[in-house]
């Protein structure tokens, strides 16, 4: 669980939204990526939005990437589909395939990401949290258990130093 997160689980409305963002990320995941439901998915997002094509700023200056991402542990493979927090519309996908990327570790300060250097040029940092509070910058919903199984992933089958 993360800074952003809630401490207690949300009521019947709240899970009845996160199960139907859930779908409506897996119908932007699946339009983007061949195969797509063979992803697991969560929901994160980046602050390092310059290697997408759908970024966007908000009033405070700061850049949000919110981010659908899919990950196939067969494949080692991430793939990150960028969208906006009311899941409107999507960008192109970026893979992350493991025997592509120079580095992937998990950051643990200052915040808990997920960083990947697909070369020396760029890197992708993923922040996932369970229950993001602000719909205005983040998609709202439920992910404990696929945040647990990712984080899994990741560190048992993608992390590379």
């Amino acid at each position: 669980m993360g800074f952003f997160s809630k401490l207690f689980k949300g009521s019947d409305v709240d899970m009845e939204k996160s199960n139907a963002n859930a779908k409506k990320m897996r119908s932007l995941f699946n339009d983007a990526v061949e195969n797509g439901d063979s992803y697991r998915l969560i929901f994160g997002y980046t602050e390092d939005v310059s290697r997408f094509n759908y970024g966007f700023v908000h009033g405070s200056k700061t850049k949000i990437g919110n981010l659908i991402v899919g990950w196939n542990e067969a494949a080692e493979t991430i793939v990150a589909v960028p969208t906006v927090p009311d899941l409107s519309g999507r960008g192109d996908p970026t893979y992350y395939r493991r025997s592509d990327i120079l580095k992937a570790y998990r950051n643990k300060y200052p915040t808990d990401a997920f960083v990947i250097y697909p070369d020396k040029s760029g890197y992708l940092a993923i922040n996932a949290y369970d229950w993001l509070e602000d719909e205005t910058l983040y998609v709202y919903v439920s992910q404990e258990e696929e945040l647990a199984a990712f984080t899994d992933f990741f560190m048992n089958h993608f992390q590379k130093k």
